[in-house]
């Protein structure tokens, strides 16, 4: 019955699955343009306003987020038809965010076929322990799991390790070509921010720089983080596990206003994504509308999104997150009743 629904899917999105060359080249236009042209305006502005220039660079990570999209495609093979002009757009777009491409889209391709795969987590994922596995971790794996899950860490520091310091390195087991890929982008990078830092000073660099790195990173990681992390996500062991349910029931459809909507590229529609990665970004709206099974995703809303926060366990049995309070209260009250007995 999954393998009839699958395939009835993929037939009925195959036709959306075609990358438009116009359609990519002004994606490319009215994204690439305006966001070096604030990047500009933000240095600018610093002689006239600092909290002008701040602002102007608020705006240009918005558009960094949209040129990751971009990039995101790209890795997917989804933004050209042409597989070489995929490899070349999507290492300049990794210049431009700072994302090794190659190394990315290993990692990403992985995540895509473990999502919500229980017993094949750790690729290209948000860190998600069970109720169980908390239960039975020592104590320094707990503080670890409850740092790492700590909105300041994730959302604040959390962009400053992935660009720093993840998204520097290879993978031990990574292949020439990937190596190769990253060495290229960092020194790149490198080259460029000694450029920049010559022409305008390392203080303006920063004041532009930075502002814009953070609002991407904290927006990027969160995008991701609240698209699979719903109260009722979908997550399964391995020999219970379907790619179909993992989609739409482990994805959600993040209803973003038109303006953060188009920002984001349209990766609201994440189920859609995930049910076939090889549909553009601009056409991820248009399967949505068009295939009725797809609007039975959860949909989460700006202010719905925010309970994603305290979700911090999943629970097998319940098959929803939790969070800590509610499972501490659980462990002190079995620790009660043993104490008793």
């Amino acid at each position: 019955m999954a393998n009839k629904k699958l395939a009835q899917l993929k037939q009925d999105i195959k036709p959306f699955e075609s990358s438009g060359t116009k359609s990519s080249v002004w994606q490319l236009v009215n994204t690439l343009p305006p966001f070096f042209l604030l990047w500009f305006l933000a240095y600018e502005a610093i002689s006239v306003s600092l909290i002008l220039s701040i602002g102007l660079s608020v705006l240009a990570g918005g558009f960094m987020v949209r040129v990751f999209i971009i990039f995101h495609d790209c890795c997917h093979g989804s933004f050209f038809k042409n597989r070489k002009l995929n490899h070349f757009i999507g290492t300049v777009t990794g210049i431009i965010t700072m994302f090794p491409y190659r190394k990315w889209k290993r990692e990403h391709s992985i995540h895509h076929a473990t999502s919500s795969n229980l017993d094949k987590r750790g690729t290209g994922d948000v860190w998600v322990m069970t109720v169980e596995e908390y239960k039975k971790s020592s104590k320094l794996e707990r503080l670890q799991y409850r740092l790492y899950r700590n909105p300041f860490v994730m959302f604040v520091l959390g962009p400053v390790y992935l660009f720093l310091i993840t998204n520097r390195r290879n993978r031990k087991d990574a292949k020439k070509t990937e190596r190769q890929n990253t060495y290229l982008i960092n020194i790149s990078i490198i080259g460029i921010t000694a450029l920049l830092i010559w022409a305008i000073g390392w203080t303006s660099f920063l004041i532009v720089q930075l502002p814009i790195a953070f609002i991407a990173g904290s927006l990027g990681i969160w995008l991701f983080y609240v698209q699979h992390q719903f109260e009722d996500s979908y997550f399964e062991d391995e020999s219970e596990w379907d790619y179909v349910k993992a989609a739409i029931d482990g994805s959600s459809y993040y209803k973003l206003p038109r303006v953060l909507q188009w920002i984001t590229g349209n990766i609201g529609y994440h189920h859609v994504h995930h049910l076939s990665p090889k549909v553009p970004n601009y056409n991820l709206e248009k399967v949505h509308e068009s295939i009725p099974p797809l609007q039975q995703a959860t949909t989460i809303t700006m202010g719905s999104s925010l309970r994603s926060i305290r979700f911090k366990l999943y629970d097998e049995k319940s098959k929803t997150f939790v969070h800590f309070k509610e499972i501490h209260e659980r462990l002190q009250s079995s620790d009660k009743v043993f104490t008793e007995n």
